[in-house]
């Protein structure tokens, strides 16, 4: 995971390096560079969702900055935040209801894609297409952080301490597991955009992210043997069948708490603002330009 952020950090670094040194201008008019912002749905796909269901989804809000290496190719890098959630009293299957788990997660991404655009932009930026589909395809890093209500009381009938709070599941080891709570996820997707005026797009875009975990909801595999789990708080975390008067499960051992054939996933669907920043918003060329004067200044004074 070192190696991973050490190269993510790279990747921005290389991404701001292109943004200094690329000459869009010829294509752009100078402004080759764009802020956006969004907000829109995210839905959890995972353990805690009934399979072919897509409309269980929840609110996340993004900023992106991106920048246009030729009339067609743009290199963005953005930062989302979203909710996910899974809930087993929501399910069609009866197995799953009397399972009796849930999870909601407050999640950051971190990502860097690159975008291929349908049609290639003017000579100059007001010059672009009024619509112009694209796609996109890239890496990120993830933050998930899964939690859950403490039931009202343990298996055995006493009452517990945070009973009705929320919190973090990944410290119980509710499976017996110490997962990471950020992991590797690759977005790619497609999107329209809307020429609103010669500086403002209003795009809407759609993305898959892939992960590399199968714990986004904190059910995985099996349950831990009942009676090897010392914590009540942990027994009654990990096993919440007590909660509709059901023995416990984790009685035997590798009985099936979760699915761990398939990973984790999300989508994320947004209406984003796009704004063309002015020329040379990021590139240094314009101030060493117009420090080279006062230089020579200095020396036919001297």
């Amino acid at each position: 995971m070192k190696i991973f952020v050490a190269v993510l950090s790279i990747s921005l670094l290389g991404v701001v390096g292109v943004v200094n040194s690329q000459s869009f201008y010829r294509f752009s008019g100078g402004r080759d560079a764009i802020v956006s912002m969004g907000t829109g749905t995210s839905t959890y796909f995972g353990d805690l969702k009934d399979p072919g269901e897509y409309m269980d989804a929840k609110p996340s809000l993004n900023i992106g900055l991106q920048h246009f290496l030729t009339p067609r190719i743009s290199a963005r890098t953005e930062i989302t935040w979203f909710q996910l959630r899974g809930d087993d009293s929501d399910a069609n299957e009866e197995g799953r209801v009397v399972r009796n788990l849930s999870f909601r997660s407050d999640n950051f991404e971190l990502n860097i894609v690159g975008i291929i655009n349908a049609l290639p932009n003017g000579t100059k930026f007001y010059q672009r297409p009024q619509f112009n589909p694209y796609g996109f395809v890239g890496i990120g890093l993830l933050y998930f952080n899964p939690k859950a209500q403490v039931p009202s009381t343990d298996w055995n009938g006493t009452e517990l301490q945070k009973a009705g709070e929320y919190i973090a599941l990944q410290p119980l080891q509710t499976e017996g597991v110490d997962y990471s709570r950020i992991g590797i996820v690759i977005p790619f997707g497609a999107g329209i955009k809307y020429k609103a005026n010669p500086f403002i797009n209003i795009s809407l875009e759609g993305g898959y992210r892939l992960t590399f975990t199968d714990y986004l909801d904190d059910v995985s595999t099996t349950y831990q043997l009942h009676n090897s789990v010392e914590d009540p708080l942990v027994q009654a975390m990990a096993d919440r069948r007590h909660e509709l008067s059901l023995p416990p499960l984790g009685l035997e051992l590798n009985h099936i708490r979760g699915n761990s054939s398939n990973n984790d996933g999300y989508f994320l669907f947004n209406l984003k603002l796009e704004y063309y920043l002015p020329p040379n918003v990021l590139s240094f060329k314009k101030k060493r330009r117009n420090q080279r004067p006062f230089k020579n200044i200095q020396r036919r004074r001297r």
